[in-house]
This record gives structure tokens, C-alpha cells and sequence, in this order.
């Protein structure tokens, strides 16, 4: 199996790569945004708790995060491998993560961080914004503190897998077509 974390800020490109990579490795892409909009639209157990933290303005807890990814893994099997975007965050979640694929008899393959500069970031996001009805895509020093965090407390995750030797960066400027290139590369020699 191949188990990717597609990996960086918002705006780095992640979900357009995402559904390229899913395309030619027959991967499945976990988005936890995703899960969480499923999750909390079906009105499923995980989703009424996660409801309960974000109507109180709290972050849902790691372990109804977890839950949710559990769900999906489990209800698709057959597939070669998972696309992890969005997840894991902190060093608690990617121990969770490689826990619960561990379960499964598998690993982490490889984290692939595109590396974007601040500012092709901040004017990715305001051109997305004026598409996405989404408001922290709106406004510049939003942006910037969604990177800062992104800098700040899910960095790390990226030397927790850097110290097993299956971290990466891979430049994340350039046509679309060049960055699936340089991705496929990588995920290439897990083949």
C-alpha cells in the first residue's frame, strides 16, 4: 500500500494534487474537512460530538477526529492506498494516524510537504476567495495567520516523520502539471 500526507499551508495546492494522485495511483483522499462536513451532515454519533465542540467554539477533540478516519478506512479496504490531507496536525494526531494503520498492517509511506512562499499563498487564497463564499480566504492578514499557525503548530509533524526518514519537500510553485510531476517522482520509487 502506498500511505501519503500530502502536506502544507492552505493554498499550497494540496487538493488540486490530491485528485491528480488519486487518478493515477488509485488512491482514496481523506480530506478531514471532508469527513467532518459528512460526518456532522449525516448527523452520525462522531458528528453530533464534533457539532457539540464547534457550536461552543472548541476544537474537536483528537480522538473524534480519529474516530471519523477509522470510519472511512475501515468502510473502503480495497483500495492501494490512502491520501491523508489536512491530517494529522500535531505529533499526538500522526501517532494516532500511524497507530491506526499500523492496526491494518501498513505505514505511513511518505509525508510530501509543497513548499509555497508566504506571499503565493496569500495570493492564491485571495483569488480562491473570490470564488469560495469562504471568508478566511478573504482577507490578507487572515491568510497570514492561518500560515503562522500552520508554521507554528503543525510544522512539527513534518520532523516527526522527518526523523523516520519519510519526509519530503517538494517545490510547490510552477504549473500544476510541473508539481504532479515532481509528486509522482516521489511517490514513484514507493512503487
Amino acid at each position: 500500500m502506498i500511505n501519503l500526507i500530502l502536506f502544507g499551508p492552505p493554498g499550497s495546492g494540496k487538493g488540486t494534487q490530491a485528485a491528480k494522485l488519486v487518478e493515477k495511483y488509485n488512491l482514496l483522499h481523506i480530506s478531514t474537512g471532508d469527513l467532518f462536513r459528512y460526518e456532522m451532515g449525516n448527523d452520525t454519533p462522531l458528528g453530533q460530538e464534533a457539532k457539540s465542540y464547534i457550536q461552543k467554539g472548541e476544537l474537536v477533540p483528537d480522538s473524534v477526529t480519529i474516530g471519523m478516519l477509522r470510519n472511512k478506512v475501515e468502510a473502503n479496504p480495497d483500495v492501494e492506498g490512502y491520501i491523508f490531507d489536512g491530517f494529522p496536525r500535531t505529533v499526538a494526531q500522526a501517532e494516532a494516524l500511524d497507530a491506526l494503520i499500523e492496526k491494518m498492517g501498513t505505514s505511513i509511506s511518505k509525508l510530501i510537504l509543497l513548499n509555497v512562499e508566504d506571499d503565493e499563498i496569500v495570493t492564491r487564497l485571495l483569488e480562491r476567495g473570490k470564488t469560495s463564499g469562504r471568508s478566511d480566504d478573504q482577507k490578507e492578514d487572515t491568510i497570514r495567520n492561518r500560515i503562522n499557525i500552520f508554521k507554528n503548530e503543525t510544522s512539527p509533524v513534518f520532523d516527526f516523520y522527518a526523523e523516520q526518514e519519510k519526509a519530503v519537500q517538494v517545490e510547490g510553485l510552477g504549473s500544476i502539471d510541473d508539481i504532479f510531476a515532481r509528486l509522482c517522482a516521489e511517490i514513484d520509487v514507493l512503487v
